[in-house]
């Protein structure tokens, strides 16, 4: 296997993955900064030009989520994801897609607020970077009441999942908000045990980034 990736970014949570599962892969850098992501070469493994991208044999899969869930059906002995059809699984899903679909979305208006407005409009950009961290805060509460109401040391339980290593990811990614996820009461001791476990410390490693972690 192979993942394409650029340290820190959306290639992160599918990379820990791969650490914790223990089986062979190669890293891919894509360097961002020279606009490698858009290249034809890569263009034709991701039309929409993002990071990052599997290579498992013929398949070639994009959409982080999508690769985190197939990791862990790929490789059911590292038991990233309760039984298929279990009521736990459909908890999965849910969370992940909501990390996904809500929380990073929201995150990249922060981010890239100048997406969302005018060409230049410095006054407009700010106030949706402004908004979105709003938002952001009331998402980072109710991920700190889950983490509180799981009953166990994970955000659904008493094992590590698939929607442990997204939250990780996009935890971080707030790590420079004025209250990032680490100040929450939940969520900074479960982001220390995250950072507690080999396959994450290996993945920091891997990818050459320096603190803060989170």
């Amino acid at each position: 296997m192979q993942l394409y990736y650029h340290p820190g970014n959306a290639s992160m949570a599918p990379h820990l993955l791969l650490q914790e599962i223990g089986a062979p892969f190669e890293l891919k850098f894509v360097d961002r900064e020279r606009g490698e992501h858009q290249s034809p070469a890569y263009l034709k493994l991701n039309p929409h030009g993002r990071i990052p991208v599997l290579v498992d044999g013929e398949l070639v899969l994009y959409e982080a989520a999508a690769i985190c869930l197939h990791l862990a059906d790929r490789f059911p002995g590292a038991r990233l994801a309760p039984p298929v059809g279990s009521t736990e699984r459909a908890r999965l899903y849910q969370w992940v897609l909501w990390l996904s679909n809500t929380l990073q979305a929201m995150l990249m208006h922060w981010f890239y607020p100048e997406r969302m407005v005018d060409s230049g409009d410095a006054a407009a950009a700010a106030q949706v970077r402004a908004q979105a961290e709003e938002q952001i805060a009331g998402m980072l509460q109710r991920l700190d009441e889950q983490v509180a109401a799981s009953g166990g040391a994970w955000l659904l339980g008493t094992d590590f999942t698939v929607a442990d290593a997204y939250a990780l990811m996009l935890c971080r990614w707030t790590r420079n908000f004025d209250r990032p996820a680490r100040e929450y009461p939940h969520l900074g001791p479960y982001l220390q045990r995250l950072l507690a476990r080999p396959a994450v410390q290996q993945m920091f490693e891997a990818e050459g980034l320096q603190a803060p972690l989170v």
